[in-house]
C-alpha cells in the first residue's frame, strides 16, 4: 500500500519545527505548527490591551515562527507564498486537531521525560494510521514510547532530519521494537520521493548514524590537534577538501552548528555507550567546555573558533590559538601533501594523494582517518546493517564526497589494513575476513551494477526505478555518440539523454555540436530527448574564456559564429518533430537557461537556482533567452489591443537585475519557468521523470510548435524601458556602462525600431541579440568584466 500523506501536525516551533514545517510546506503538505502557551504578555501585547486569553497571545510562539520563516537565511520556504500553507496553534487549544492529520512530527526539546509526556499526551487524541515521529538527534525510540500503547508503538519511529530540513538532504529513519515494518517501507518511500530525502534506516542506538561517526570524527581530530600541537588552520587546511570533506572543514562546522549544541550530542554519546575505550573519546573536552562557558558558541554568538574582525579596510578573520584562548589572524597553510591532494582529480584520488606524501600533514590526515575507518567498521550491526547505510549517513548528512567505506576502497584497503596492524591498531575481525577472502575491496562495479559487502559477500545495490545513473549506463555501454563536451546516453525505452560533462558543464562549441548531432541521431532512431546531466551544477553558462580570447583579439567574425552556431542550435532544438525535455538542477545559469528555454517541457529540480546573468559580464543573452522571453510576453497577451508593456518591463527589470531564482519554484514566480513545466523534490529522480514526460508526449501523438509571430512594444516601449534606466543611472543605482548595457537589452526586447504591436519572427529577434551581443563584446569595461569573473569568480560592477 502506498501512504499518503495529505496533512501534517509539527510539535515545536524552534528552527528545526518550523523548518521541517516549512519543508512540508514546500511540497504542498497543509501542516499545523503548535507549542506551549506563553505564561507573560509581552510589553508589545500589554499595549495592545491583549490578554493571556487571546488567541493572538494564545499563537504567539508558532505565529513568530512563521513569520521569521519569510525572512530567515537561508530560505527554508522555496516560495514565500507557501507560507500560507502553515497554520499556528498551540498545545492546549490545539492538540486535537491532531486526529485530523496524517502524520505528527514531535520536535521539541531533547529531553526523554520531556518526549515522554508529550507522546502521552498526543496518544489521547490518536487515531490508528496516524503516523507519529519524533526528530530527536538521537534519544533513543524504544526509551520514549515506553509507556504507550501496543498499536500506537506499531506507528511510532524516528524521523531524524538535517538542518535546515530544506538542504540537508539526509533523513534517518530509526525505527523501534513494535514499528511496523511496511509503515518504515512505506514512509521511507514517502520521504524519499515526495520530501526529496536521501533515506537511511538507522538502529535505535545513541545519535544513531551521522551523528555517530560525525562526532566521533571531530573528537578524535581535537584530541589529535591538542596533543600534537596543531593549530586551528592546520587541522581546517587538512578536513576540508583535500580529504574530500566540505570547505567548513572540521572547526568552521563546528562554528556552523553551534559548540554548545555539539557537547550535547557528544554528551549523548557518552552516558549511553558502554564501551570504556569509546566513553574515554566522547568526553568532552576542557577546551570547548571553556569555550561554551565563556559564550564563544560559534557562528550564533559571532565567535567561536573563528571570530570575524572588522576595520577600515573591510572584515578579516581570525582564529582562535588554543593555548592562549587568543584570536590572532589567520595562517596561510601550505605543504607537499597538500598541493599533492589539489592537484589530484577526484576525492578518492585527492585522499590517495594527501596520505601518500611524507610530510606532518600528511600524518595529521592519516591520523585523523584511520580511527574513524576502524570506528565505522566496529559500529556495523551496532548502528546500521551495511556499510552503504553508513556511506549514505556520512555523504548526505555531513557532505563527505565518500563515505568510510567509499574512503577505505579509495586509499587501498588491503595495504592500509597492513599498515594500521603494523602500528598496532586492532581491526575488526570482520574486516580481516573479508580480505582474507581475497576481496580487495568493500565495493565493486561489474557492467554498470554495484555491489557491496553485505554478511560476508557481496550484494548488488537494488536502486528504486526512480534512480537512473548516467554512469552506470555508460558503463553499460550505452553512450550512443559523444565528445569532450557532451554524450548521448540510451536511456532505454525510445528515449535517448544528452548529457553535458565540460569543465563546469560550461557550454563551448563541442556541447552545441552534439546537441545538433543528438537531434539528428533522434530524429532516426528515437521517440525523444531529455537534455540533463548529473554533475554539480546543471550548467554554469557558455564558455566565457573562449570568447574573451577572441574579443581581445578582435575576431568578430569568429564570434559572430559563435553566437549564430549558439542560436541556431536551440532553434532547431524548439522547431525539433520530437519531443524534449530538459531537466536542470542547482546551478543553471545563462546559457544552461537558454538550453532549457526551447524544450516542449522543463522539469527541474526543487534546488535549481536559475536565471540569465549575462549582464554580469557586461553581455546580454543573445542564445535565445531575450527571444524566447518576449515571445512568452507576446502570447499571454494575445488580444491586439492588449498592453504588452507590463510584461516587458517585467522581463527587462529580471534580465537586466540579472535575477537568479532561489528555487525552482522561485524560477516560476520569475518568470523563467512556465506553469506546465514541474518541480520536483528529489535530483536524484529528475532524469527518470524527464523521461516519462518524453514518453508520454511520444505515445500521445507529439507535434511541434509551428513558429509564431511576435508582437514587440517596439520604440515607444524601447523609450519607456531606457527611461527608467536613466532613471535608475541618475539614482546612483547603476554605472554608466550598466547604462548601456541597459539600453542594448531594451532595444532587443522591445523588438528594435519598429512601431508598436508590429509583428516580428524569431529570426529577426535572434538577429537583434547578436547584434547587441557583438557590439557589447567590443567593449573594453565589458571585457573586464569577463576577466573578473574569470578570475574572481563574482561580478564586477565597473
Amino acid at each position: 500500500m502506498k501512504r499518503r500523506i495529505r496533512s501534517a501536525a509539527v510539535i515545536g516551533s524552534g528552527i528545526m519545527g518550523s523548518g521541517i514545517a516549512a519543508h512540508l510546506a514546500n511540497v504542498g503538505i497543509p501542516c499545523l505548527l503548535l507549542d506551549i502557551v506563553p505564561k507573560d504578555l509581552t510589553e508589545e501585547e500589554k499595549a495592545r490591551g491583549l490578554t493571556l486569553e487571546h488567541p493572538a497571545v494564545r499563537n504567539r510562539l508558532a505565529a513568530g515562527a512563521i513569520e521569521k520563516l519569510k525572512v530567515t537565511k537561508p530560505a527554508p520556504l522555496y516560495d514565500d507564498t507557501f507560507v500560507s500553507r502553515i497554520t499556528p496553534g498551540n498545545l492546549e487549544d490545539d492538540l486535537p486537531r491532531i486526529a485530523e492529520t496524517d502524520w505528527v512530527i514531535e520536535v521539541v526539546i531533547e529531553n526523554l521525560q520531556v518526549k515522554k509526556n508529550l507522546l502521552s499526551r498526543i496518544e489521547q487524541y490518536w487515531k490508528p494510521g496516524i503516523v507519529v515521529s519524533s526528530n530527536t538527534s538521537g534519544i533513543s525510540i524504544n526509551a520514549m514510547s515506553a509507556e504507550c500503547g501496543e498499536e500506537f508503538k506499531k506507528h511510532f519511529l524516528g524521523t531524524h532530519f538535517f538542518n535546515p530540513p530544506r538542504y540537508m538532504k539526509l533523513l534517518e529513519i530509526v525505527p523501534g521494537e513494535l514499528t511496523d515494518a511496511d509503515l518504515v517501507k512505506q514512509m521511507a518511500a514517502f520521504c524519499e520521493t515526495v520530501l526529496g530525502k536521501g533515506v537511511v534506516i538507522a538502529k535505535d542506538t545513541p545519535n544513531f548514524i551521522a551523528n555517530r561517526i560525525g562526532t566521533y570524527g571531530l573528537l578524535v581530530t581535537l584530541h589529535e590537534m591538542i596533543q600534537k600541537g596543531y593549530s586551528v588552520d592546520d587541522v581546517d587546511a587538512v578536513t576540508g577538501p583535500a580529504m574530500g570533506r566540505p570547505r567548513s572543514a572540521t572547526f568552521r562546522t563546528l562554528d556552523l552548528v553551534g559548540l554548545d549544541t555539539f557537547l550535547h550530542v557528544a554528551d549523548n554519546v557518552y552516558a549511553n555507550a558502554g564501551d570504556g575505550a569509546e566513553k574515554n573519546i566522547f568526553a568532552s573536552p576542557d577546551v570547548l567546555k571553556q569555550m561554551v562557558e565563556r559564550g564563544w558558541l560559534g557562528e550564533k554568538s559571532g565567535q567561536g573558533f573563528y571570530r570575524k574582525q572588522k576595520g577600515p579596510e573591510g572584515s578579516t578573520i581570525l582564529s582562535l590559538d588554543l593555548a592562549t584562548m587568543e584570536y590572532n589572524p589567520q595562517s596561510k597553510v601550505s605543504s607537499g601533501s597538500l598541493e599533492a591532494a589539489k592537484l589530484a582529480k577526484g576525492a578518492g584520488a585527492r585522499i590517495k594523494a594527501l596520505l601518500a606524501a611524507d610530510d606532518r600533514y600528511s600524518g595529521l590526515a592519516w591520523d585523523i582517518l584511520k580511527p574513524v575507518l576502524l570506528y565505522s567498521a566496529e559500529k556495523i550491526g551496532e548502528i546500521a546493517d551495511t556499510v552503504q547505510e553508513i556511506d549514505d549517513a556520512m555523504k548526505w548528512g555531513f557532505n563527505w564526497d565518500l563515505g568510510p567505506f567509499e574512503t577505505w576502497d579509495a586509499i587501498g584497503l588491503v595495504k592500509s589494513v597492513e599498515r594500521m596492524e603494523g602500528e598496532g591498531s586492532a581491526v575488526p575481525a570482520w574486516v580481516k575476513e573479508w580480505i582474507a577472502q581475497g576481496n580487495p575491496s568493500f565495493y565493486k562495479r561489474e557492467e554498470g551494477k554495484v555491489f557491496a559487502v553485505v554478511r560476508q559477500e557481496y550484494k548488488k545495490l537494488e536502486r528504486p526505478p526512480q534512480v537512473i545513473s548516467l554512469k552506470a549506463l555508460k558503463e553499460r555501454n550505452k553512450v550512443i555518440k559523444g565528445n569532450a563536451g557532451a554524450s548521448l546516453i540510451d536511456l532505454g525505452d525510445g528515449v535517448a539523454c544528452l548529457e553535458f560533462h565540460s569543465p563546469n558543464n560550461a557550454i563551448g562549441g563541442d556541447i552545441l555540436s552534439m546537441i545538433q548531432q543528438s537531434v539528428e541521431e533522434v530524429r532516426v532512431n528515437y521517440e525523444g530527448l531529455v537534455i540533463s546531466n548529473q554533475g554539480r551544477n546543471f550548467c554554469v553558462g557558455a564558455n566565457i574564456m573562449l570568447l574573451l580570447m577572441e574579443a581581445q583579439d578582435e575576431e568578430w567574425d569568429e564570434i559572430d559564429s559563435i553566437i549564430r552556431l549558439f542560436q541556431d542550435t536551440m532553434y532547431k532544438v524548439k522547431r525539433f518533430e520530437k519531443p524534449v525535455v530538459a531537466a536542470p538542477h542547482r546551478m543553471t545559469l545563462g546559457g544552461g537557461v537558454e538550453a532549457c528555454l526551447p524544450a516542449d517541457q522543463v522539469i527541474a529540480a526543487a534546488e535549481t537556482y536559475y536565471g540569465l546573468v549575462e549582464v554580469g559580464v557586461g553581455l546580454i543573452p543573445a542564445g535565445g533567452g531575450c527571444k524566447e522571453l518576449t515571445l512568452r510576453a507576446s502570447r499571454t497577451a494575445q488580444q491586439p489591443d492588449a498592453d504588452l508593456q507590463p510584461a516587458i518591463n517585467a522581463i527587462f527589470e529580471t534580465v537586466g537585475m540579472a535575477k537568479v531564482s532561489t528555487s525552482g519554484h522561485d524560477a516560476k514566480r520569475l518568470g523563467y519557468l512556465l506553469p506546465t513545466d514541474r518541480v520536483i523534490a528529489n535530483q536524484d529522480h529528475l532524469i527518470y521523470e524527464a523521461k516519462q514526460a518524453v514518453l508520454r508526449m511520444a505515445q500521445s501523438g507529439y507535434e511541434p510548435v509551428p513558429e509564431q509571430k511576435i508582437r514587440v512594444v517596439g520604440s515607444e516601449g524601447k523609450a519607456v524601458l531606457t527611461l527608467g534606466a536613466i532613471g535608475m543611472r541618475q539614482g546612483g543605482y547603476i554605472s554608466d556602462h550598466d547604462l548601456l548595457i541597459a539600453k542594448k537589452l531594451a532595444h532587443v526586447l522591445a523588438g528594435g525600431n519598429v512601431p508598436a504591436g508590429t509583428l516580428v519572427t524569431e529570426r529577426y529577434m535572434l538577429d537583434l541579440e547578436r547584434e547587441a551581443f557583438l557590439s557589447l563584446c567590443g567593449e573594453p569595461k565589458t571585457q573586464l568584466r569577463m576577466q573578473h569573473m574569470l578570475t574572481k569568480g563574482k561580478a564586477l560592477r565597473n
